[in-house]
């Protein structure tokens, strides 16, 4: 099981943007060989869900309530996976996750994974 490092997270208004990264420091797998590389979050008091994912092959998904919205990428050459956010909502508050794994799992429970980076703290407010 790998264990990611998440950046990027802050406090915006809503409307704003930012974008989150993800990073496999010391690691010497590739982020775009895994079935799954992608991002969770959690809200206080709710469970942890799946927000958007790339597969190996290049396939997207992502979770009803944030298509239009988000984009998830992949940078092989500098082996990092990113969330870019846009038109955020105050319900996007949460603590964002990034996560992957060698099977194919295109849209992932969090149950799927044993290990869990610190995640990075997204607040959308005025």
């Amino acid at each position: 099981q790998v264990r990611l490092v998440e950046s990027g997270g802050g406090l915006v208004q809503p409307g704003g943007s930012l974008r989150l990264s993800c990073a496999a420091p010391g690691i010497t797998f590739r982020l775009n060989t895994m079935g799954f590389a992608g991002w969770f979050r959690q809200a206080l008091g709710k469970q942890r869900e799946f927000v958007a994912g790339i597969t190996s092959g290049g396939v997207t998904n992502y979770v009803e309530s944030v298509k239009g919205r988000f984009t998830v990428s992949r940078d092989n050459a500098k082996n990092m996976v990113y969330l870019q956010m846009n038109s955020l909502k105050p319900e996007d508050t949460a603590v964002y996750y990034c996560n992957a794994r060698p099977q194919y799992t295109p849209v992932p429970k969090w149950t799927d994974f044993a290990s869990w980076g610190q995640g990075t703290q997204v607040t959308v407010s005025s």
